[in-house]
């Protein structure tokens, strides 16, 4: 007994990630499932991108619920037990937390937890099943059940005769539908064994699943619509318990402040790395485990590109480079771009359409939507897109800018305009939709593509807050000594004009030390003014030094 049933394994898993230095309390989700207990509205279904707390969130359910483990020395200190919380659940006639803790036989199945050597669906799916059902013999003997029949007959067996009832607990629900040997008719069968196992079961006194896909629409009726599902694009409920809310952060960086010596990492620093998505709800949430990563190395970068397939952004739009170039080219630039998000598109590995592609992308993470709307949201995740534009040649003119930034930051850095109106001109001369130019969005578009490899030496920020405005873009260098630049764009205007902007406004302001500090930066400060005639299709650029 304990490879499904009543297993260990959720307890062990909380407890640890419990005493963890920058563990987020998010147990006021026990007191959402709670009143659902043996309630017809007793199946939930919570999707997520990777990274945003669902395996933990899952441990949390089965430690709490469970009989494997006494568990009240770590939730007995979460916010369940605190008195708002058991006002809540009062308030909802259930009670103390207590009188549900420990006290369920909880069915716990991860299914991205493949066979030694799986190489089939029916591999997969036996060992879960098998398993199972050799778990409900050792934990029921005197029935003498017989481990060849199904688990869902087996379970309801045991409920005639002892009224048991079992709280089932499943992460990555739909992991089966990332493997290369399952079929389309096979994941099928995958849906037919999960509604066999819960739908219409009076067994089952809970279901709690995560995952990243919505769960699949094969047909007008779902195999599994029993359950009701919340993701973060659409769904109000649920979205402070995935992610971190600012409030969070500051908790957790309080604790890093503390303890951390030599701290390398500013409050403003996690924002602009790994804040920027949205919930239905209208807040806007952290990458945990990026935070995590950052807090414990002491260092930012970017630890999304770590781990999975479907993080690479070119496999979503390889297929439909012409319809998402200029999409890319505004994105990039910090635009949002319109977006008819289609809620299950995700689920296939055909997606022709851009809204299907954005769709996919938002589900897995690599966009973030708000309003109808599409964006990147943070640096983390513009490190990915500078990489990609960098690598990949059927990208066409975007690939080909990209590549012009290195030549374009030393012509900057040497005040050479010539070649850097060159580049420019080139960029105009390309085959992009954006190059009208009819706004200085369109202009700054191209702009951060031409200056992308700048990202390696610096820190570019757009439509930064400085001195007594924003300016269009300003690069704080990474090493003390290297030069800094601020960059002004206008349309119809001159290069000097946007100079003495950067004067007037005082933008050179941000690289200034607090008052009787040392210089932030040791090396030089240029003022970049380029402007664009729509007259005479000509760029003109002009580098100062402040």
């Amino acid at each position: 007994m304990g490879m499904f049933l009543d297993s260990r394994t959720p307890y062990e898993a909380y407890r640890r990630a419990a005493l963890a230095k920058y563990f987020v309390d998010k147990s006021e989700l026990l007191a959402e499932l709670i009143p659902a207990l043996g309630m017809p509205e007793r199946f939930f279904c919570i999707t997520r991108p990777r990274r945003f707390g669902k395996s933990i969130m899952a441990n949390m359910v089965g430690a709490f619920f469970g009989k494997a483990a006494e568990a009240n020395k770590v939730f007995g200190k979460l916010k369940i037990a605190s008195r708002e919380v058991s006002r809540k659940l009062n308030d909802a006639g259930c009670g103390d937390y207590r009188n549900y803790l420990n006290q369920y036989h909880v069915v716990y199945i991860d299914f991205s937890i493949e066979p030694r050597d799986c190489g089939s669906y029916r591999q997969y799916i036996d060992r879960i099943q098998d398993g199972l059902n050799r778990d409900l013999a050792e934990a029921y003997p005197e029935y003498g059940i017989d481990s060849s029949c199904a688990s869902w007959d087996i379970l309801a067996a045991i409920f005639q005769k002892t009224g048991d009832k079992f709280i089932f607990v499943i992460d990555e629900w739909d992991a089966v539908f990332h493997l290369s040997y399952v079929t389309e008719e096979e994941k099928q069968s995958y849906l037919r064994f999960l509604r066999s196992l819960l739908k219409g079961q009076v067994y089952v006194e809970l279901a709690y699943m995560t995952g990243i896909l919505p769960i699949t629409k094969y047909s007008d009726g779902s195999e599994i619509n029993m359950f009701l599902e919340y993701n973060m694009a659409t769904s109000e409920r649920f979205s402070e318990y995935f992610g971190f809310l600012d409030s969070e952060v500051d908790e957790i960086f309080a604790v890093y402040q503390k303890e951390v010596k030599n701290g390398k990492i500013s409050r403003e620093d996690l924002t602009g790395w790994y804040d920027g998505y949205h919930t239905a709800a209208g807040g806007r949430i952290y990458n945990p485990r990026s935070i995590v990563c950052a807090l414990t190395d002491n260092q930012l970068r970017n630890y999304w590109t770590s781990s999975g397939t479907y993080d690479s952004i070119f496999g979503y739009v390889k297929d439909n480079v012409d319809d998402v170039q200029e999409d890319l080219a505004l994105l990039f630039a910090g635009e949002a771009v319109s977006a008819d998000i289609q809620e299950y598109a995700a689920t296939s590995m055909q997606l022709s359409t851009k809204d299907e592609i954005y769709s996919a992308m938002v589900v897995y993470g690599l966009l973030t939507y708000d309003d109808g709307c599409v964006s990147i949201p943070n640096r983390e995740l513009m490190e990915s897109y500078a990489a990609m534009m960098k690598k990949e040649k059927s990208l066409g003119y975007i690939y080909n800018l990209a590549n012009a930034s290195k030549k374009m930051l030393a012509a900057t850095l040497a005040g050479d305009t010539r070649t850097m109106t060159e580049i420019l001109k080139f960029a105009h001369d390309t085959e992009s939709p954006i190059l009208s130019y009819n706004n200085e969005t369109e202009l700054s578009a191209v702009v951060n593509l031409v200056y992308l490899s700048a990202r390696d030496r610096y820190r570019v920020e757009r439509e930064d807050k400085a001195g007594e405005g924003y300016v269009d873009f300003i690069f704080y260098p990474g090493r003390r000594a290297d030069d800094a630049m601020i960059l002004e764009l206008k349309v119809d205007s001159t290069p000097e004009a946007a100079i003495q902007q950067i004067k007037d406004k005082r933008y050179a302001f941000r690289f200034s030390g607090k008052l009787g500090e040392k210089p932030k930066y040791t090396g030089r400060i240029l003022a970049v003014g380029i402007s664009y005639s729509k007259k005479t299709k000509e760029h003109v650029c002009k580098v100062e030094e402040l």
